[in-house]
Protein backbone atom coordinates (compact mmCIF):
# COMPACT_ATOMS: atom_id res chain seq x y z
CA UNK A 1 0.00 0.00 0.00
CA UNK A 2 1.13 3.45 -0.66
CA UNK A 3 2.31 5.33 2.04
CA UNK A 4 -0.65 8.45 1.34
CA UNK A 5 -2.99 5.59 1.24
CA UNK A 6 -1.64 4.43 4.59
CA UNK A 7 -2.30 6.97 6.15
CA UNK A 8 -5.84 7.76 5.34
CA UNK A 9 -6.08 3.87 6.02
CA UNK A 10 -4.68 4.82 9.89
CA UNK A 11 -6.50 7.99 9.93
CA UNK A 12 -9.59 6.32 11.27
CA UNK A 13 -10.98 6.68 14.59
CA UNK A 14 -14.54 5.86 16.06
CA UNK A 15 -15.10 9.65 16.06
CA UNK A 16 -14.43 10.28 12.43
CA UNK A 17 -14.34 7.23 10.49
CA UNK A 18 -12.78 7.21 6.95
CA UNK A 19 -15.59 5.84 4.61
CA UNK A 20 -16.80 7.96 1.43
CA UNK A 21 -20.23 7.36 1.21
CA UNK A 22 -22.90 7.75 -0.98
CA UNK A 23 -26.55 7.48 -2.44
CA UNK A 24 -27.30 6.85 -5.44
CA UNK A 25 -31.20 7.39 -6.58
CA UNK A 26 -32.38 4.86 -9.34
CA UNK A 27 -35.83 4.95 -11.53
CA UNK A 28 -37.70 2.17 -12.44
CA UNK A 29 -37.06 -1.41 -10.73
CA UNK A 30 -33.75 -2.93 -10.32
CA UNK A 31 -32.65 -6.57 -11.46
CA UNK A 32 -30.66 -7.54 -8.47
CA UNK A 33 -29.00 -10.44 -10.45
CA UNK A 34 -28.12 -7.86 -13.51
CA UNK A 35 -26.39 -5.38 -10.69
CA UNK A 36 -24.70 -8.43 -9.61
CA UNK A 37 -23.22 -9.36 -12.76
CA UNK A 38 -22.69 -5.48 -13.58
CA UNK A 39 -20.35 -5.52 -10.53
CA UNK A 40 -18.51 -8.69 -11.29
CA UNK A 41 -17.88 -7.97 -14.30
CA UNK A 42 -16.90 -4.40 -14.08
CA UNK A 43 -15.94 -3.14 -10.74
CA UNK A 44 -13.82 -6.25 -9.66
CA UNK A 45 -11.43 -6.10 -12.55
CA UNK A 46 -10.10 -3.50 -10.35
CA UNK A 47 -8.09 -6.02 -7.66
CA UNK A 48 -7.91 -3.29 -4.77
CA UNK A 49 -11.97 -4.42 -4.65
CA UNK A 50 -11.05 -8.38 -3.85
CA UNK A 51 -8.32 -7.39 -1.28
CA UNK A 52 -7.98 -6.76 2.47
CA UNK A 53 -6.27 -3.91 4.23
CA UNK A 54 -3.45 -5.25 6.46
CA UNK A 55 -1.70 -2.96 8.80
CA UNK A 56 1.47 -3.69 10.12
CA UNK A 57 4.44 -2.50 12.70
CA UNK A 58 6.49 -1.92 9.09
CA UNK A 59 3.09 -0.51 6.91
CA UNK A 60 0.22 -1.47 5.22
CA UNK A 61 -0.40 -4.12 2.47
CA UNK A 62 -3.17 -5.27 0.18
CA UNK A 63 -4.22 -8.94 0.75
CA UNK A 64 -5.97 -10.87 -1.25
CA UNK A 65 -9.73 -12.18 0.75
CA UNK A 66 -9.46 -15.64 0.53
CA UNK A 67 -13.23 -16.05 1.25
CA UNK A 68 -14.21 -12.83 -1.12
CA UNK A 69 -18.22 -13.48 -0.99
CA UNK A 70 -19.65 -10.70 -3.47
CA UNK A 71 -23.22 -11.10 -2.47
CA UNK A 72 -21.52 -9.89 0.89
CA UNK A 73 -20.77 -6.94 -0.54
CA UNK A 74 -24.04 -5.95 -2.70
CA UNK A 75 -26.72 -6.81 -0.33
CA UNK A 76 -29.87 -6.40 -0.45
CA UNK A 77 -31.88 -4.42 2.63
CA UNK A 78 -35.30 -2.41 3.59
CA UNK A 79 -36.10 0.56 5.16
CA UNK A 80 -38.61 0.71 7.84
CA UNK A 81 -42.00 2.32 6.76
CA UNK A 82 -43.12 4.76 5.63
CA UNK A 83 -39.87 4.46 3.55
CA UNK A 84 -39.21 8.15 2.83
CA UNK A 85 -36.65 10.59 2.82
CA UNK A 86 -36.26 10.81 6.03
CA UNK A 87 -35.87 7.16 6.86
CA UNK A 88 -33.56 7.04 4.20
CA UNK A 89 -31.63 9.94 5.94
CA UNK A 90 -31.61 8.10 9.17
CA UNK A 91 -30.61 5.17 7.58
CA UNK A 92 -27.68 6.47 5.65
CA UNK A 93 -26.64 8.70 8.67
CA UNK A 94 -26.80 4.84 10.55
CA UNK A 95 -24.20 3.35 8.28
CA UNK A 96 -21.81 6.71 8.44
CA UNK A 97 -21.47 5.55 11.69
CA UNK A 98 -20.73 1.78 11.48
CA UNK A 99 -17.35 0.96 10.56
CA UNK A 100 -16.84 -1.57 7.42
CA UNK A 101 -15.32 -4.52 8.45
CA UNK A 102 -11.67 -4.76 8.55
CA UNK A 103 -11.56 -8.77 7.82
CA UNK A 104 -13.05 -7.94 4.27
CA UNK A 105 -12.14 -5.47 1.54
CA UNK A 106 -13.96 -2.12 2.86
CA UNK A 107 -16.11 -1.85 0.61
CA UNK A 108 -19.99 -2.04 0.29
CA UNK A 109 -22.85 -1.47 -2.21
CA UNK A 110 -26.38 -1.67 -0.35
CA UNK A 111 -29.67 -2.15 -2.41
CA UNK A 112 -32.90 -0.23 -0.74
CA UNK A 113 -35.66 -1.80 -2.87
CA UNK A 114 -38.39 -0.48 -0.99
CA UNK A 115 -37.49 3.42 -0.58
CA UNK A 116 -40.32 5.83 -1.61
CA UNK A 117 -38.93 7.48 -4.17
CA UNK A 118 -37.73 3.90 -6.17
CA UNK A 119 -34.57 2.13 -5.95
CA UNK A 120 -31.60 3.58 -4.10
CA UNK A 121 -28.08 2.51 -3.26
CA UNK A 122 -26.11 3.39 -0.44
CA UNK A 123 -22.33 2.55 -1.09
CA UNK A 124 -19.53 2.83 1.13
CA UNK A 125 -15.84 3.21 0.02
CA UNK A 126 -12.74 3.50 2.36
CA UNK A 127 -11.01 6.18 1.48
CA UNK A 128 -7.63 4.14 1.69
CA UNK A 129 -8.43 2.50 -1.18
CA UNK A 130 -9.18 5.53 -3.63
CA UNK A 131 -9.87 9.39 -4.06
CA UNK A 132 -13.71 11.32 -4.69
CA UNK A 133 -11.99 11.75 -8.32
CA UNK A 134 -10.87 8.42 -9.31
CA UNK A 135 -13.63 6.47 -6.86
CA UNK A 136 -16.53 8.72 -9.16
CA UNK A 137 -14.65 7.26 -12.68
CA UNK A 138 -14.45 4.24 -11.46
CA UNK A 139 -18.00 3.62 -10.42
CA UNK A 140 -19.16 5.27 -13.59
CA UNK A 141 -17.64 2.22 -15.50
CA UNK A 142 -20.62 0.13 -14.01
CA UNK A 143 -22.94 2.73 -15.98
CA UNK A 144 -24.36 2.97 -19.38
CA UNK A 145 -25.74 5.51 -21.84
CA UNK A 146 -28.89 3.51 -22.13
CA UNK A 147 -31.13 1.13 -20.28
CA UNK A 148 -30.60 -1.44 -23.41
CA UNK A 149 -26.99 -1.29 -24.13
CA UNK A 150 -24.31 -2.77 -22.17
CA UNK A 151 -20.76 -2.27 -22.68
CA UNK A 152 -18.87 -5.73 -22.96
CA UNK A 153 -16.61 -7.26 -20.28
CA UNK A 154 -14.03 -5.80 -19.44
CA UNK A 155 -10.57 -7.99 -19.94
CA UNK A 156 -9.24 -7.60 -16.41
CA UNK A 157 -5.73 -9.10 -17.69
CA UNK A 158 -5.37 -6.49 -20.49
CA UNK A 159 -6.25 -3.44 -17.72
CA UNK A 160 -3.62 -5.10 -15.35
CA UNK A 161 -1.04 -5.09 -18.32
CA UNK A 162 -1.82 -1.67 -19.28
CA UNK A 163 -1.97 -0.32 -15.56
CA UNK A 164 1.89 -2.04 -14.93
CA UNK A 165 2.98 -0.77 -18.26
CA UNK A 166 2.27 2.92 -16.89
CA UNK A 167 4.45 4.30 -13.90
CA UNK A 168 2.41 5.26 -10.82
CA UNK A 169 1.23 8.67 -10.57
CA UNK A 170 3.40 9.32 -7.73
CA UNK A 171 6.23 8.66 -10.38
CA UNK A 172 5.10 10.78 -12.73
CA UNK A 173 4.87 13.99 -10.35
CA UNK A 174 8.76 13.34 -9.35
CA UNK A 175 9.79 12.70 -13.16
CA UNK A 176 9.24 16.33 -15.36
CA UNK A 177 11.13 19.37 -14.12
CA UNK A 178 12.15 19.54 -10.87
CA UNK A 179 9.49 22.08 -9.88
CA UNK A 180 7.82 22.70 -6.14
CA UNK A 181 5.26 20.14 -6.46
CA UNK A 182 8.23 17.41 -7.38
CA UNK A 183 10.14 18.69 -4.53
CA UNK A 184 7.14 18.61 -1.97
CA UNK A 185 6.54 15.26 -2.81
CA UNK A 186 9.90 14.36 -2.75
CA UNK A 187 10.42 15.79 0.78
CA UNK A 188 7.55 14.39 2.30
CA UNK A 189 7.95 10.43 1.20
CA UNK A 190 11.87 10.52 1.29
CA UNK A 191 12.82 12.53 4.58
CA UNK A 192 12.25 9.31 6.53
CA UNK A 193 14.14 6.86 4.73
CA UNK A 194 16.74 9.18 3.47
CA UNK A 195 17.30 11.48 6.58
CA UNK A 196 19.80 13.92 5.82
CA UNK A 197 20.78 11.68 2.70
CA UNK A 198 19.54 15.10 0.48
CA UNK A 199 22.32 17.41 2.77
CA UNK A 200 25.20 15.62 1.22
CA UNK A 201 24.53 16.35 -2.35
CA UNK A 202 25.27 20.41 -2.27
CA UNK A 203 24.94 20.46 -6.34
CA UNK A 204 21.30 19.36 -6.05
CA UNK A 205 20.34 21.48 -3.03
CA UNK A 206 22.05 24.71 -5.05
CA UNK A 207 19.83 24.04 -8.12
CA UNK A 208 16.64 23.53 -5.80
CA UNK A 209 17.17 26.46 -3.58
CA UNK A 210 14.58 28.48 -4.99
CA UNK A 211 12.21 25.46 -4.52
CA UNK A 212 13.12 25.16 -0.97
CA UNK A 213 11.97 28.49 -0.39
CA UNK A 214 8.70 28.24 -1.68
CA UNK A 215 7.97 25.10 0.31
CA UNK A 216 9.31 26.01 3.39
CA UNK A 217 6.99 29.13 3.11
CA UNK A 218 4.44 27.07 2.36
CA UNK A 219 4.58 24.44 5.31
CA UNK A 220 5.61 27.48 7.45
CA UNK A 221 2.33 29.52 6.66
CA UNK A 222 0.31 26.19 7.43
CA UNK A 223 1.46 25.40 10.32
CA UNK A 224 1.10 29.33 12.06
CA UNK A 225 -2.09 29.47 10.98
CA UNK A 226 -4.09 30.01 14.12
CA UNK A 227 -6.71 27.45 15.60
CA UNK A 228 -10.12 27.80 13.84
CA UNK A 229 -12.53 29.72 16.23
CA UNK A 230 -14.65 27.88 17.97
CA UNK A 231 -18.43 28.19 17.03
CA UNK A 232 -20.59 25.80 17.03
CA UNK A 233 -18.92 23.70 14.55
CA UNK A 234 -16.29 23.20 16.89
CA UNK A 235 -15.80 20.65 19.98
CA UNK A 236 -15.68 17.48 21.37
CA UNK A 237 -16.82 14.92 19.15
CA UNK A 238 -18.84 11.98 19.45
CA UNK A 239 -19.23 8.47 17.23
CA UNK A 240 -22.70 9.10 15.63
CA UNK A 241 -22.90 11.48 12.10
CA UNK A 242 -25.87 13.37 10.73
CA UNK A 243 -26.37 13.67 6.71
CA UNK A 244 -28.39 15.86 4.83
CA UNK A 245 -28.87 16.68 1.22
CA UNK A 246 -30.83 19.47 -0.32
CA UNK A 247 -32.64 19.55 -3.99
CA UNK A 248 -30.60 20.37 -6.87
CA UNK A 249 -29.56 23.59 -8.12
CA UNK A 250 -29.66 23.77 -12.06
CA UNK A 251 -26.50 23.84 -13.34
CA UNK A 252 -26.85 26.55 -16.03
CA UNK A 253 -28.44 28.71 -13.52
CA UNK A 254 -25.41 28.43 -11.38
CA UNK A 255 -23.34 29.08 -14.45
CA UNK A 256 -25.27 32.21 -15.75
CA UNK A 257 -24.40 33.68 -12.01
CA UNK A 258 -20.99 33.00 -12.36
CA UNK A 259 -20.33 34.36 -15.71
CA UNK A 260 -22.21 37.36 -14.64
CA UNK A 261 -20.07 37.97 -11.66
CA UNK A 262 -16.90 36.98 -13.33
CA UNK A 263 -15.92 33.94 -10.82
CA UNK A 264 -16.47 30.31 -11.53
CA UNK A 265 -19.28 27.96 -10.76
CA UNK A 266 -16.76 26.90 -7.59
CA UNK A 267 -16.80 30.48 -6.11
CA UNK A 268 -20.66 30.60 -6.21
CA UNK A 269 -21.31 27.40 -4.65
CA UNK A 270 -19.00 28.16 -2.36
CA UNK A 271 -20.26 31.22 -1.12
CA UNK A 272 -23.53 29.90 -1.21
CA UNK A 273 -22.03 27.42 1.28
CA UNK A 274 -20.59 30.40 3.17
CA UNK A 275 -23.80 32.27 3.76
CA UNK A 276 -25.60 29.39 4.75
CA UNK A 277 -23.30 28.28 7.52
CA UNK A 278 -23.46 32.25 8.38
CA UNK A 279 -27.25 32.13 8.73
CA UNK A 280 -27.27 28.92 10.72
CA UNK A 281 -24.52 30.34 12.87
CA UNK A 282 -26.30 33.33 13.66
CA UNK A 283 -29.75 31.75 14.17
CA UNK A 284 -28.61 29.30 16.86
CA UNK A 285 -25.31 30.92 18.60
CA UNK A 286 -25.80 34.80 17.42
CA UNK A 287 -24.05 37.97 16.88
CA UNK A 288 -20.90 36.70 18.27
CA UNK A 289 -20.72 33.12 16.27
CA UNK A 290 -19.48 35.31 12.84
CA UNK A 291 -17.14 37.04 14.21
CA UNK A 292 -14.63 35.72 12.40
CA UNK A 293 -14.28 33.31 9.23
CA UNK A 294 -14.42 30.02 9.79
CA UNK A 295 -11.60 27.98 8.10
CA UNK A 296 -11.94 25.02 5.52
CA UNK A 297 -9.55 21.88 4.06
CA UNK A 298 -10.56 21.68 0.32
CA UNK A 299 -8.73 18.55 -1.44
CA UNK A 300 -7.10 19.82 -4.78
CA UNK A 301 -6.15 17.16 -7.45
CA UNK A 302 -3.07 16.00 -8.46
CA UNK A 303 -3.86 13.48 -10.47
CA UNK A 304 -3.65 13.67 -14.53
CA UNK A 305 -7.09 13.45 -16.12
CA UNK A 306 -6.46 10.70 -18.10
CA UNK A 307 -5.52 8.96 -15.33
CA UNK A 308 -8.14 9.28 -13.38
CA UNK A 309 -9.03 5.41 -13.52
CA UNK A 310 -6.30 5.06 -11.48
CA UNK A 311 -6.81 3.69 -7.78
CA UNK A 312 -4.82 5.34 -4.69
CA UNK A 313 -5.30 8.95 -2.99
CA UNK A 314 -3.60 11.51 -5.19
CA UNK A 315 -4.76 15.13 -3.60
CA UNK A 316 -3.35 17.50 -1.31
CA UNK A 317 -5.03 19.86 0.91
CA UNK A 318 -5.32 23.18 0.85
CA UNK A 319 -6.97 25.96 4.08
CA UNK A 320 -9.71 28.20 3.23
CA UNK A 321 -11.35 30.55 5.10
CA UNK A 322 -15.09 30.66 3.95
CA UNK A 323 -15.95 34.19 4.58
CA UNK A 324 -18.92 33.64 7.33
CA UNK A 325 -18.30 37.23 8.98
CA UNK A 326 -19.48 38.80 5.58
CA UNK A 327 -23.27 39.85 5.65
CA UNK A 328 -23.50 41.27 2.07
CA UNK A 329 -23.54 38.09 -0.48
CA UNK A 330 -22.08 39.71 -2.98
CA UNK A 331 -18.64 40.62 -1.27
CA UNK A 332 -18.98 36.91 -0.37
CA UNK A 333 -18.60 35.89 -3.63
CA UNK A 334 -16.06 38.45 -4.34
CA UNK A 335 -13.63 36.90 -1.19
CA UNK A 336 -14.11 33.49 -1.90
CA UNK A 337 -12.51 34.23 -5.49
CA UNK A 338 -9.99 36.27 -4.10
CA UNK A 339 -8.98 34.14 -1.86
CA UNK A 340 -9.60 30.79 -4.21
CA UNK A 341 -7.57 32.68 -6.81
CA UNK A 342 -4.55 33.26 -4.57
CA UNK A 343 -4.73 29.55 -3.96
CA UNK A 344 -4.57 28.46 -7.27
CA UNK A 345 -1.11 30.41 -6.81
CA UNK A 346 0.22 28.58 -4.37
CA UNK A 347 1.57 24.73 -3.54
CA UNK A 348 -0.45 24.26 -0.20
CA UNK A 349 -1.59 21.23 -2.06
CA UNK A 350 1.52 19.96 -2.78
CA UNK A 351 2.85 20.51 0.81
CA UNK A 352 0.12 18.76 2.27
CA UNK A 353 0.23 15.84 -0.26
CA UNK A 354 3.89 15.54 1.06
CA UNK A 355 3.02 15.49 4.57
CA UNK A 356 0.72 12.39 4.03
CA UNK A 357 3.23 10.67 2.40
CA UNK A 358 5.66 11.43 5.34
CA UNK A 359 2.64 10.68 8.17
CA UNK A 360 2.24 7.04 6.26
CA UNK A 361 5.91 6.18 6.40
CA UNK A 362 6.52 7.32 9.73
CA UNK A 363 5.06 5.19 12.82
CA UNK A 364 1.46 5.15 13.52
CA UNK A 365 2.00 6.81 16.74
CA UNK A 366 2.99 10.37 15.12
CA UNK A 367 0.28 10.40 12.83
CA UNK A 368 -2.20 11.04 15.08
CA UNK A 369 -0.28 13.99 17.11
CA UNK A 370 0.28 15.66 13.58
CA UNK A 371 -3.46 15.16 12.40
CA UNK A 372 -4.51 16.64 15.60
CA UNK A 373 -2.58 20.15 15.09
CA UNK A 374 -3.83 20.53 11.31
CA UNK A 375 -6.72 19.61 11.93
CA UNK A 376 -7.44 22.42 14.70
CA UNK A 377 -6.74 24.77 12.32
CA UNK A 378 -10.14 23.93 10.43
CA UNK A 379 -14.05 23.74 11.45
CA UNK A 380 -15.27 21.27 7.99
CA UNK A 381 -14.08 19.64 4.73
CA UNK A 382 -15.44 21.01 1.61
CA UNK A 383 -15.37 19.09 -1.71
CA UNK A 384 -16.54 19.57 -5.47
CA UNK A 385 -16.76 16.73 -7.76
CA UNK A 386 -18.02 17.19 -11.37
CA UNK A 387 -19.85 14.39 -12.46
CA UNK A 388 -20.83 13.45 -16.24
CA UNK A 389 -23.86 15.91 -17.47
CA UNK A 390 -25.53 13.30 -19.41
CA UNK A 391 -28.23 10.36 -17.70
CA UNK A 392 -26.93 7.26 -17.30
CA UNK A 393 -28.11 4.00 -16.13
CA UNK A 394 -27.30 1.42 -14.10
CA UNK A 395 -27.77 -2.32 -14.82
CA UNK A 396 -30.61 -1.15 -16.97
CA UNK A 397 -31.98 1.83 -14.12
CA UNK A 398 -31.55 5.42 -15.11
CA UNK A 399 -29.64 7.25 -12.64
CA UNK A 400 -32.14 9.48 -11.06
CA UNK A 401 -29.82 11.60 -8.72
CA UNK A 402 -26.87 10.84 -6.82
CA UNK A 403 -25.18 12.35 -3.63
CA UNK A 404 -22.15 11.47 -1.31
CA UNK A 405 -20.66 12.71 1.83
CA UNK A 406 -17.20 12.83 2.63
CA UNK A 407 -15.10 12.04 5.63
CA UNK A 408 -13.20 14.41 8.19
CA UNK A 409 -10.00 13.39 10.10
CA UNK A 410 -8.70 14.21 13.49
CA UNK A 411 -11.43 16.87 14.88
CA UNK A 412 -12.98 18.39 12.31
CA UNK A 413 -16.59 17.98 12.49
CA UNK A 414 -18.62 18.70 9.46
CA UNK A 415 -18.02 17.99 5.52
CA UNK A 416 -19.73 19.74 2.85
CA UNK A 417 -20.15 17.87 -0.34
CA UNK A 418 -20.55 19.12 -3.75
CA UNK A 419 -21.23 17.44 -6.76
CA UNK A 420 -22.76 17.73 -10.53
CA UNK A 421 -24.60 15.05 -12.62
CA UNK A 422 -27.05 15.62 -15.40
CA UNK A 423 -27.37 19.32 -15.24
CA UNK A 424 -27.83 19.49 -11.65
CA UNK A 425 -25.98 20.50 -8.53
CA UNK A 426 -26.11 18.34 -5.29
CA UNK A 427 -25.63 19.61 -1.94
CA UNK A 428 -25.01 17.60 1.28
CA UNK A 429 -23.68 17.99 4.13
CA UNK A 430 -22.24 15.49 6.90
CA UNK A 431 -22.13 16.57 10.77
CA UNK A 432 -20.75 15.00 14.01
CA UNK A 433 -24.32 14.56 15.79
CA UNK A 434 -22.76 16.40 19.15
CA UNK A 435 -21.93 19.64 17.34
CA UNK A 436 -24.19 20.10 14.74
CA UNK A 437 -27.92 17.51 15.26
CA UNK A 438 -29.76 19.38 12.49
CA UNK A 439 -27.32 19.17 9.29
CA UNK A 440 -31.02 20.01 7.42
CA UNK A 441 -31.06 23.17 8.91
CA UNK A 442 -27.84 24.59 7.05
CA UNK A 443 -28.58 22.75 3.72
CA UNK A 444 -31.57 23.50 3.39
CA UNK A 445 -30.21 27.31 3.25
CA UNK A 446 -28.34 26.96 0.31
CA UNK A 447 -30.98 27.72 -2.10
CA UNK A 448 -31.91 30.72 -0.42
CA UNK A 449 -28.34 31.64 -0.65
CA UNK A 450 -27.89 30.91 -4.30
CA UNK A 451 -31.46 33.17 -4.94
CA UNK A 452 -30.51 36.03 -3.47
CA UNK A 453 -27.33 35.94 -5.78
CA UNK A 454 -29.35 35.47 -8.80
CA UNK A 455 -31.36 38.53 -8.05
CA UNK A 456 -28.71 40.08 -7.83
CA UNK A 457 -27.31 39.11 -11.55
CA UNK A 458 -30.68 40.12 -12.82
CA UNK A 459 -30.07 43.59 -11.62
CA UNK A 460 -26.80 44.10 -12.96
CA UNK A 461 -26.33 46.21 -16.16
CA UNK A 462 -26.29 44.55 -19.07
CA UNK A 463 -22.27 45.08 -19.87
CA UNK A 464 -21.75 43.07 -16.55
CA UNK A 465 -20.24 42.75 -12.67
CA UNK A 466 -19.51 45.51 -10.87
CA UNK A 467 -15.85 46.41 -10.02
CA UNK A 468 -15.54 44.47 -6.35
CA UNK A 469 -15.43 48.21 -4.69
CA UNK A 470 -18.94 48.55 -5.56
CA UNK A 471 -20.08 45.46 -4.04
CA UNK A 472 -21.16 47.08 -0.95
CA UNK A 473 -23.94 49.02 -2.48
CA UNK A 474 -25.97 45.42 -3.87
CA UNK A 475 -27.45 44.08 -0.70
CA UNK A 476 -29.69 40.80 0.17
Amino acid sequence: MSKVDTAWLRMEQPSNLMMITGVIGLEGPLDYERLLETVRERFLVFDRFRQKAVDGPTGANWVPDEDFDLRFHVRRVALPSPADRAELRRYVAHVASTPLDHDRPLWEIQVVENYENGPALVVRIHHCIADGIALVQVFLTLTDGSPSRRQPPRDPERMRRRRSAESPVFQRLLEPARDGLDLAVHLGQKAWEEGVGLLQEPARVQRLANEVGEITAELAHALALPNDPRTLLKGRLGSRKEVAWAEPLPLNEVKAVSRAFGCTVNDVLIACASGALRRYLMEHGGAEQVQEDVRATVPVNLRPLEHALELGNHFGLVFLDLPVSLENPLERLYVVNDRMTQLKCSKQAAVTFGVLAALGRAPSALQKPVLDVLSEKASSVLTNVPGPQHPLFLAGAKMRDMMFWVPQSGSIGMGISILSYDGQVFFGLMSDRRLIPDPEAIIDRFHAEFEKLLYLGFMLPLEGRPPHDHAEHFVP
